[in-house]
């Protein structure tokens, strides 16, 4: 059986009758109902936070979202933001009333907002589809790169995203969690259900606050099970090879940050972190 984004591109799969059947269908609600509640498990929020629902579709995760919030989050719900590509899932959602304000946007193009706006972000069911390209001019690994490298900017520091995603194989998947680790994410991955047809895969993002321990053997703190991938830096660290303060490739670095938060950056040459001569 062929997967959906095999076949269309979402905004196309996902027209006004394909819409009204996967928002109806009492299977995909259970299903979405319980992967929502299990992103939000994983992002540990303590208090009602600005969640961006990136793939929002028709609003069953949102729906979610809008509901009293649980797992020790208390003082209302969480306000959220979705986005989506397909503009007959919006139209459902905006039938449905959905408490959320709704975008239309293709994430492989980025995630469109300022840098810092949100405390965190999920996906459900979604970026898988990120891993096809619809032009011959575009490519997976750059669709990808520009989802994640919005995603960092968009979420404040100390922010964590939860990515529920059905990869088609380990090659899918260590190219998912690779993109987002370029992007400067710290990055773990959780398999539910594995080595069966129910599998499902999450992917669980940092942006700094130290939330992550270890490097490709830990786990997140305070989730057992929770596989830590290589964190950026990290096979410098090992060998001894931290990035001095002031050196080239420290101001590289800083460099690349800021530009991921869309900063304008003068661009580097041979001459970047060159020590001055003392003039007399």
């Amino acid at each position: 059986m062929s997967r959906p984004e095999d076949t269309l591109p979402p905004d196309l799969f996902y027209n006004d009758t394909e819409s009204r059947k996967y928002t109806t269908s009492s299977r995909i609600q259970r299903i979405q109902s319980d992967m929502t509640h299990r992103a939000l498990s994983l992002l540990s929020l303590a208090s009602p936070s600005l969640i961006l629902d990136i793939g929002c579709g028709s609003g069953l995760s949102g729906e979610i979202l809008s509901q009293t919030p649980q797992y020790g989050t208390p003082g209302g719900p969480h306000v959220w933001i979705g986005l989506d590509i397909s503009a007959s899932m919006l139209g459902v959602a905006l039938e449905k009333d959905v408490d959320g304000d709704l975008f239309l946007a293709d994430a492989g193009q980025g995630v469109p907002f300022r840098p810092g706006t949100f405390d965190a972000a999920i996906s459900i069911s979604a970026i898988q589809w990120l891993c096809n390209a619809e032009t011959s001019e575009d490519s997976p690994a750059g669709r990808l790169s520009r989802f994640f490298g919005g995603l960092y900017a968009s979420l404040r520091r100390g922010g964590r995203a939860v990515c529920q995603f059905y990869p088609k194989n380990e090659t899918q998947k260590k190219m998912v969690a690779q993109a987002a680790i370029k992007a400067g994410f710290g990055a773990g991955l959780l398999e539910d259900d594995e080595g069966t047809k129910n599998a499902k895969t999450y992917l669980v993002l940092t942006v700094g606050g130290g939330d992550l321990d270890g490097d490709i053997t830990g786990v997140v703190r305070g989730m057992d099970s929770v596989h830590v991938m290589a964190r950026p830096g990290a096979k410098a660290a090992k060998r001894g090879g931290d990035i001095v303060k002031g050196s080239r490739g420290w101001i590289l670095k800083k460099k690349e940050q800021m530009e991921r938060k869309g900063k304008v950056v003068k661009p580097s040459s041979k001459y970047t972190g060159r020590k001055r001569r003392v003039q007399f």
